[in-house]
């Protein structure tokens, strides 16, 4: 949700939240939970980055070898070029 798209009104509510210390925060209807609890959980499985469109140009060889896989072959450009970056280490902004 964009900025505009929350009213002022909540957005002045949010920052008084935020600058509380957490100490004065109530969990006391929040369960506690365990190792075992968290057995399965996948960090980021719901995240989805946005996507931006572009043109690339790409060699022959490596386009045909791409689609030679069967389809998705952006995604699969996509898989490759986050793991270099991943490996590597994200360059931030």
């Amino acid at each position: 949700m964009s900025k505009a798209k929350i009213p002022e009104s909540v957005r002045k509510e949010l920052a008084a939240l935020a600058a509380r210390p957490e100490s004065e925060i109530d969990f006391s209807d929040i369960p506690a939970t365990s190792a075992k609890d968290w057995n399965g959980a996948q960090r980021g499985r719901f995240y989805r980055p946005i996507k931006k469109q572009l043109t690339v140009r790409i060699d022959a060889d490596v386009l045909e070898w791409l689609k030679g896989q069967g389809a998705g072959y952006q995604s699969r450009l996509n898989e490759i070029l986050r793991s270099a970056m991943l490996k590597k280490g994200r360059v931030q902004p």
